[in-house]
């Protein structure tokens, strides 16, 4: 950005200055000179702090003048500095009043909010020298997107792949040259085109400190591994880089973006909008605090702070200035960044007032939901929080937002495991939660349906543990939900039994089956393709090991499950009837129709575990187009009959009761006669009309 009309007007401690461009908020480059601005309700001073790249002493205080000053905001600009030769931090002077939530000090560095570029872990694990603060270095946006142009993928269309950027190479079988990395996650696109995913989710790539909290267990070192811990809420962070980027930070994640757009491939933020890493009032004391503590966060009467988050604090969304806060954010990592998407942590704290009571039409998600920068990304709720506000299926959506289906994950659980008066709730969650989301007027556009996540049990251990395992975990195995709805099949845990394994490895195509064959978005955790095992640890946050890590010699070890999912990606993006509805099919049945056991049978009982669900309509072409979703989650033989398609017939694609291979037909290996097909024990098959 060139200003070449702005000249100096004043020297301080040996710059030369002039006051700033007050709307730039953040140091922003200009010719020969950087812009700082920065805005506090309650601060009385404040300076702009210089240090030279990587030292921790600094080398110029220069003071904003009161006349700087504009409303809340200070503005200056301060010529002749390289922006590749310093890094900068704020201190801000104020009233300190702890029991009204004022806790300005003087001393204080204050990491400027805005800061698109931050120092301290920029190798993983390896804590920063100094005194522990934090400094900010002016970015460079030097990156070339050439002609880019981004792919449109409609909600119900999307197959999220949940993953941690570190977790999903960082372990040697990865076979990645940059593993734990961007780089290295851009090394496996060619995996994930194959697999059939059209949409990564990344677990959070704000800047963390991995070693907030970091502890020794048991001989092995335990740190924030998840990310939920954000530092800095406009930086990337600098550990997922393969290489020091310097005032480039970012580069090699808009590669990555890039490069996955390129494959069709939509990306995703998981942000925490919720908290911030600065924690209680035990906590340090490095940004937001020192800026304007009782603006940012939610503060109690006497100054302390409400913990709807569970991790300490809760941020203030709904101040005003916090909401411009985060509307300025997210715009810049859809402008910046060219994100399609973002996954709101525990958000339904975003719907919180400042005293902590529920709002029935949150500015904050008005505003996002309105704002034309966003009109386009997907905005998706996680609709609930730690303080109990339990939001799915009534989250304020303003016709925008999606929900994770919590209540997806728990019915389909229940079902697939074979409790009893659970099959009428499964099918809801399959045909779209219409009895939960009809009111919205948004049909399937608000549902991601998932059984797993990062916060629980992989797929695999869903049918290998009854019990959490999280021992590891240094809390006596008190921490992670106990509502996990999982089934051992036999044994607890690794086995050598052939015949639990091997139901185990059904379990999880049974619940691939009910997944892919679901209305609305699908998302599953990555690894789960390939059985990869936490080894029953539900809540590994803090394992920075092959616990959390993806084993990628598993991809060989059970291939049929990759193979599979696979073969039901592929007949999900065939068949647009399972995703939407069409024009009916020329034999006149609804979209969806139901036939559990027996044709056209709606009705389902207490002790039944059988499901039948066959979806129809027109392909683009206008031909005729059907897919039938046969379930038995009983632990016996049980018969099912599909309805009679007057001029077609029905072939089976996948049965889940015998090995999957491309050598295995599946109408071959399974019990028919006719439309009547014997499923064995705890199976599910897929036919398509022919």
């Amino acid at each position: 950005m060139k200003r070449n009309n702005l000249l100096p007007t004043r020297k301080i401690r040996g710059f030369d200055v002039r006051p700033g461009l007050y709307e730039l908020m953040g140091a922003t480059a200009l010719e020969n000179a950087v812009n700082f601005t920065i805005h506090s309700s309650h601060a009385t001073a404040c300076s702009v702090v210089l240090f030279r790249r990587t030292e921790q002493k600094p080398y110029a205080v220069i003071p904003i003048p009161a006349s700087f000053r504009i409303g809340d905001t200070w503005s200056i600009i301060i010529f002749g500095l390289d922006i590749y030769e310093f890094e900068y931090c704020y201190r801000l002077d104020g009233p300190y009043e702890p029991e009204n939530g004022l806790i300005f000090d003087k001393s204080r560095n204050v990491l400027d909010i805005y800061a698109k570029a931050v120092t301290g872990q920029s190798v993983w694990g390896v804590k920063a020298k100094g005194d522990g603060s934090y400094h900010a270095r002016v970015h460079a946006d030097l990156f070339d997107w050439g002609d880019f142009s981004k792919p449109h993928i409609s909600f119900q269309d999307l197959v999220i792949y949940e993953l941690h950027v570190r977790g999903f190479t960082n372990d040697c079988s990865s076979g990645v040259q940059f593993p734990g990395t961007f780089a290295g996650l851009i090394e496996k696109i060619p995996y994930l085109k194959k697999l059939g995913v059209n949409a990564v989710e990344l677990m959070p790539v704000f800047e963390f400190d991995e070693l907030d909290g970091a502890r020794v267990f048991d001989g092995d070192q335990l740190v924030n591994y998840w990310g939920y811990n954000p530092t800095c809420f406009f930086a990337p962070n600098t550990s997922y880089a393969s290489a020091v980027e310097y005032n480039r930070e970012g580069d090699e994640l808009k590669a990555l973006i890039k490069a996955l757009n390129e494959a069709n491939i939509l990306v995703f933020l998981d942000v925490v909008f919720n908290h911030t890493s600065e924690g209680d009032e035990n906590g340090p004391a490095f940004s937001f605090k020192g800026l304007d503590n009782s603006v940012y966060y939610m503060l109690t009467p006497d100054g302390k702070y409400f913990n709807f988050s569970g991790c300490g604090n809760t941020f203030n969304c709904n101040h005003p200035v916090v909401r411009d806060y985060i509307l300025d954010c997210l715009r810049y990592w859809v402008v910046e960044y060219r994100v399609d998407g973002f996954r709101f942590d525990l958000a339904a704290i975003l719907g919180r007032n400042e005293d902590g009571s529920p709002m029935p039409n949150p500015p904050l998600l008005e505003s996002l939901a309105y704002d034309p920068i966003l009109r386009k990304v997907k905005l998706i709720a996680e609709a609930w929080d730690a303080g109990g506000l339990y939001q799915v299926g009534s989250f304020p959506n303003f016709k925008r937002w999606a929900e994770w289906n919590g209540r997806y994950r728990d019915d389909l659980r229940r079902f697939l495991k074979g409790d009893s008066g659970t099959a009428q709730a499964a099918v809801n969650r399959i045909t779209g939660s219409a009895d939960i989301y009809e009111s919205q007027e948004r049909g399937s556009n608000v549902s991601v349906n998932f059984i797993t996540c990062h916060d629980g049990f992989t797929l695999y251990d869903l049918y290998s543990y009854n019990e959490k395992h999280n021992e590891a975990n240094g809390w006596n195995n008190t921490d992670g939900a106990n509502d996990n709805n999982s089934w051992n099949c036999g044994a607890e845990g690794e086995t050598d039994d052939r015949e639990i394994e091997g139901l185990r490895i059904r379990m999880v195509k049974n619940a691939f089956c009910a997944l892919m064959l679901s209305r609305g978005a699908v998302m599953f955790l990555a690894g789960d393709e390939m059985c990869n095992t936490q080894y029953g640890n539900n809540n590994p946050y803090c394992q920075d090991n092959i616990t959390s890590w993806i084993d990628w010699s598993r991809v060989n070890k059970y291939a049929e499950v990759t193979f599979l999912v696979r073969e039901l990606l592929s007949i999900r993006k065939k068949h647009r009837c399972i995703r939407k509805n069409t024009q009916p099919i020329s034999l006149g049945f609804n979209n969806i129709t139901f036939h559990h056991g027996v044709p056209w049978n709606d009705t389902l009982g207490t002790e039944d575990h059988v499901i039948g669900i066959m979806y129809s309509g027109k392909k683009k072409d206008g031909s005729d187009d059907a897919v039938f979703l046969a379930m038995n989650t009983y632990w016996e033989n049980v018969d099912i009959t599909l309805p009679e398609l007057l001029g077609y017939g029905w072939k089976a694609r996948v049965y889940t009761g015998v090995p999957f291979s491309r050598s295995v037909d599946p109408s071959e290996a399974m019990n028919r006669r006719g439309n009547t097909v014997t499923l064995c024990p705890r199976s599910a098959a897929v036919f398509v009309i022919e």
